[in-house]
């Protein structure tokens, strides 16, 4: 019996990829959602909430390098699976914690799971997708992020008034398992995929010489070797001062909103979802622009700049919203600063595949994931610190400035984007 074949399956993996950002940024999000019920209801200060997302991210930075090698040793297939499962269990058992180190603890737990999410995908896309079409494909995860980051403030707040934060933490872990059964039919790789059409699989492997090829099916370079190359360190530099603006919004949004702005936990969900949409956008945005640039005949080197630097200006505005009036002017400007930096992050994402092959992206991807977590650590002690003895005030300047930052480290570090 013929197998049935379909057409664009690497769209599909890219789907299913972006289904499962989805359902990492709800279950990462609930405890931020969460945050002034929780914080209430056990007397926890800002310094604390911090120490607790602060396991998270810890873990999280920690085993993204992990995953990367293990990723490049026993492929996606099976250790996304066991990644997914690892963080809905751990998300789960939220609802057992009833103090500061049982949060911290599945906390940390959860981080081990999630750090799977973006170097499985990343690995992914570059097995599934040409380069012209990485960013975009890595776009459409990224827009998972941005979409988990919409649902996550309307559907959790709704868990959270109608069943209480428990039963908000068993719901929004389960949806794991769902994605799980949808991983295990959809996935193989390219070579192995009997849905995969001849036409397809040579469309995906068009740019890739021969001489790349043979590399990708050989011993790769050392970790050690890898921490030698000025591009590798471009990568993580870049994303150790780039993602704490990220992140400052992901944890904080919801508790500067009710504790600067006098938003309620209601308008928290009916608002707080605005800036993460604009992120979405940012990042089918920078996908696109990159993309559309190669296939007009520009090089990679120079397409990926632009997307980088561009979006760089935006990431800077962050700084005006200290100086508005209405919560919703800080919002719009937010809004603002995420649609940069989406779009800016999934051009320094794709570089990893830009640089090396596919037998090492893995372990780049999750060096540079193991930075952008240290950085976030760094940054969100010091918000905690900060707005606990100052305000929000000089944690948005710093915010402003780590964009250029970021961008001046790829740049200089990164020299000429090209297969090394």
């Amino acid at each position: 019996m013929k197998t049935t074949q379909i057409g664009g399956l690497r769209w599909y993996i890219a789907v299913t990829l972006f289904l499962a950002t989805v359902i990492c940024y709800v279950d990462r999000l609930t405890i931020s959602i969460l945050a002034p019920v929780i914080k209430s209801d056990l007397g926890l200060s800002n310094v604390e909430y911090a120490a607790i997302t602060t396991w998270f991210l810890i873990s999280y930075s920690l085993f993204q390098s992990v995953f990367g090698g293990i990723y490049d040793k026993y492929g996606t297939r099976k250790v996304f699976s066991v990644a997914i499962v690892i963080w809905s269990i751990s998300a789960m058992l939220h609802s057992v914690a009833r103090g500061f180190r049982g949060f911290a603890f599945f906390r940390f737990i959860l981080g081990i799971g999630e750090a799977g999410n973006w170097p499985g995908s990343i690995k992914t896309i570059a097995e599934w997708f040409p380069a012209r079409q990485r960013a975009f494909g890595l776009s459409i995860v990224n827009t998972g992020a941005a979409l988990g980051s919409v649902v996550a403030p309307p559907l959790i707040a709704w868990l959270q008034i109608n069943y209480g934060w428990k039963t908000t933490f068993i719901a929004t872990g389960a949806m794991g398992f769902f994605w799980l059964a949808l991983w295990l039919l959809i996935y193989h790789k390219p070579a192995e995929h009997t849905w995969l059409k001849e036409e397809e699989k040579a469309f995906i492997q068009s740019d890739t010489p021969a001489e790349q090829v043979i590399t990708d099916i050989l011993p790769s370079r050392s970790w050690k070797e890898l921490l030698k190359l000025k591009q590798v360190w471009g990568i993580i530099l870049a994303r150790f001062f780039g993602d704490p603006i990220w992140w400052l919004y992901l944890i904080w949004l919801p508790s500067y909103l009710y504790d600067v702005r006098g938003y309620s936990i209601k308008d928290i969900g009916t608002f707080a979802w605005l800036p993460f949409l604009a992120s979405g956008v940012g990042s089918l945005s920078g996908g696109w622009l990159s993309g559309y640039l190669i296939s007009k005949g520009k090089s990679v080197n120079f397409s990926r700049k632009i997307a980088i630097i561009l979006p760089t200006l935006l990431m800077v505005l962050g700084i005006g919203s200290i100086y508005v009036a209405t919560a919703m002017q800080a919002l719009w400007i937010i809004s603002l600063v995420l649609f940069g930096f989406q779009f800016w992050v999934n051009n320094v994402q794709t570089l990893a595949s830009d640089y090396f092959p596919v037998g090492e992206v893995g372990r780049v991807t999750g060096m540079a994931q193991t930075g952008a977590g240290l950085g976030a650590i760094t940054f969100t002690m010091l918000i905690g610190w900060l707005v606990d003895h100052f305000s929000y005030s000089p944690v948005l300047v710093i915010g402003g400035i780590l964009g250029p930052v970021a961008t001046m480290s790829v740049l200089i570090l990164g020299g000429k984007i090209k297969r090394l």
